[in-house]
């Protein structure tokens, strides 16, 4: 049985700046409040919908505010032919790790 990949936040972020692309499956108002700037945004509920713009023949790393859905969308996605990397510990790891964030609106960028 095939299984998605982990990587820390830290690995996670080493790797967007290299350029594997960042899958936020948060909804819009988490994404609102603070996302990193590499991120594309397809929120869980918009799914699978919303994989028009996602590769399927590169490693994607996925995120979302703890871990739990991001574990979610990973085995759907691996399922549909996606090589999903989940990022433990999501957005929250992803801040404590030293990931720049940024918000949409005039709001200090958060993730809470």
């Amino acid at each position: 049985m095939k299984q998605y990949s982990e990587v820390s936040a830290a690995e996670a972020i080493a790797l967007t700046v290299g350029g594997t692309m960042l899958l936020d499956v948060r909804e819009q108002d988490e994404w609102d409040r603070g996302h990193s700037p590499a991120a594309t945004l397809v929120p869980m509920s918009k799914l699978p919908e919303g994989l028009e713009d996602v590769p399927t023949d590169k490693r994607v790393l996925v995120i979302c505010h703890a871990g739990s859905r991001s574990v979610r969308v990973s085995n759907a996605l691996l399922d549909a032919g996606y090589e999903p990397v989940n990022v433990v510990g999501g957005m929250l790891a992803w801040t404590a790790a030293g990931g720049e964030i940024v918000a949409d609106g005039t709001d200090a960028p958060r993730v809470d």
